[in-house]
């Protein structure tokens, strides 16, 4: 997992919008680059609507956020519809991007291990450096830490 000070590793991806999002081209910005599961899973929707309903505060202070998951860009555009959602969501069908920030790990449920994308966000400054990592997050009150962060 990339550590705090450290510039935030670069990547290229298709986006939700289906044009490819390179994140080095968003350096004159704060990014918060926000890990999650699946698209249209209970705590995904939650995180990813309170994203969109504060997009406007996070803009105020020179922020975006580009949300990335392991789903197809099919599939984070339906999710992306279905709640009217106005932030970035990034695909990572091949986990690239996931296991670059060490974010796909092994995770257990009802005694069944399996690999996942552990809930995580990175916030980074305008030069790209990563200033605050959040991991393990739990979606109730993380967006409102996150913005009171930036």
């Amino acid at each position: 997992m990339p550590g705090i000070g450290k510039t935030a590793s670069d990547f290229t991806a298709e986006a939700d919008s289906g044009e490819s999002l390179t994140l080095s081209s968003l350096r004159d910005k704060q990014v918060v680059l926000y890990f999650y599961p699946k698209d249209n899973t209970a705590g995904s929707a939650k995180e990813a609507c309170e994203c969109s309903d504060n997009l406007g505060a996070f803009t105020g202070k020179n922020a975006v956020i580009v949300g990335v998951s392991t789903g197809s860009v099919k599939s984070h555009q339906t999710f992306k519809g279905k709640y009217e959602l106005s932030l970035t969501l990034v695909a990572d069908p091949d986990n690239k991007i996931v296991n670059k920030y060490g974010v796909y790990v092994e995770k257990k449920n009802y005694g069944r291990a399996y690999m996942g994308v552990a809930r995580t966000t990175f916030l980074t400054d305008e030069q790209g450096k990563i200033v605050k990592t959040y991991d393990r997050v739990r979606v109730a009150g993380h967006v409102e830490q996150v913005l009171a962060d930036s």
